[in-house]
């Protein structure tokens, strides 16, 4: 229980601790499609109503079947079939969704996006990446000027810059007042227009008080290859004691170089919740993406910044 407690306490810390920036599985993975997948629950052939037993359209009083939107398992030929057969059919309809989702959820996202990657020299930037990048653009010392050049590069819609300005109100700077409405606004506009990193501060913000519309968030910006929703994502499964799928989560966010994944994997390794395999797959993972973003030009960058 001890060792349980601590790593509650890391999920919790290292999962509050990320914040929005610039293919693992756990051992119990399910395959995809299911042997229900295509066969109708009554046991019945897959090309007739479910409920009344008509025949798909091409043979004789056939009729045209629509498939159950949520799960795909089975067909109905309308509505009212359909309604008929809902108490029946209810069980193993939420089952494939679910498992449909994470299909989804856990098949996706596995590479970083576009924007995660040097427009140079085109290789992936190290995380966090506040910490790794900068504007190859002069910039004003000037608040007003720094605000003004974001404020015309927002006018043209422009995600980056819409994401940055929700950024400032949301800490007060460049001579804004803070605004956390504002902040979510302009957010919520730039994950429209494609930002990731809108997204994941979206999470944040909602997690103190809709945390359903986090995950939601979260589930969006991991699929689109967001390692820190992704990892944000496992800490929510940790917390919830769903250590199965928190690991299917931090395996992939590992394997895209987030530090803050591998170090919870050791920690779920210490006290046996992740297996040796899964530890050294999450290793491997993580120093695989780190030699990715590695290059000589940017080891001299380094080097002369530090000088």
């Amino acid at each position: 229980e001890r060792q349980l407690g601590e790593l509650a306490s890391v999920l919790g810390v290292l999962g509050g601790g990320a914040t929005a920036q610039g293919s693992g599985a756990g051992r119990h993975q399910r395959t995809p499609a299911a042997i229900m997948s295509c066969i109708a629950v009554d046991g019945g052939p897959a090309d007739v109503c479910a409920n009344c037993g008509k025949g798909s359209s091409g043979g004789e009083g056939g009729v045209k079947l629509k498939d159950c939107t949520a799960c795909r398992l089975v067909k109905y030929c309308g509505v009212d079939c359909q309604r008929a057969h809902r108490k029946q059919h209810k069980k193993a309809c939420k089952q494939r969704a679910a498992e449909l989702k994470d299909e989804q959820l856990y098949g996706q996202g596995h590479e970083r996006p576009e924007g995660h990657f040097c427009p140079i020299c085109t290789l992936p930037i190290s995380l966090p990446m506040e910490d790794h990048s900068d504007s190859i653009t002069p910039c004003p010392d000037n608040d007003a000027v720094v605000l003004a050049m974001i404020q015309a590069r927002v006018a043209k819609n422009d995600p980056f810059a819409i994401n940055h300005l929700g950024e400032k109100y949301c800490h007060g700077l460049l001579g804004l007042q803070k605004d956390m409405q504002r902040a979510v606004d302009l957010w919520t506009e730039a994950a429209e227009l494609g930002s990731i990193d809108a997204l994941n501060h979206l999470g944040i913000e909602y997690e103190s008080r809709d945390r359903a519309r986090s995950i939601q968030v979260y589930e969006k910006a991991a699929m689109q290859g967001c390692p820190l929703s992704r990892h944000k994502l496992g800490c929510i499964e940790g917390q919830k004691g769903n250590h199965d799928r928190a690991l299917r989560h931090f395996l992939i966010s590992a394997k895209m170089g987030y530090e803050h994944s591998v170090e919870t994997i050791t920690a779920m390794f210490k006290v046996g919740v992740a297996t040796k395999d899964q530890y050294a797959e999450a290793l491997r993972g993580y120093q695989n993406a780190v030699e990715e973003m590695k290059s000589h030009d940017r080891d001299e960058a380094s080097a002369l910044m530090k000088s």
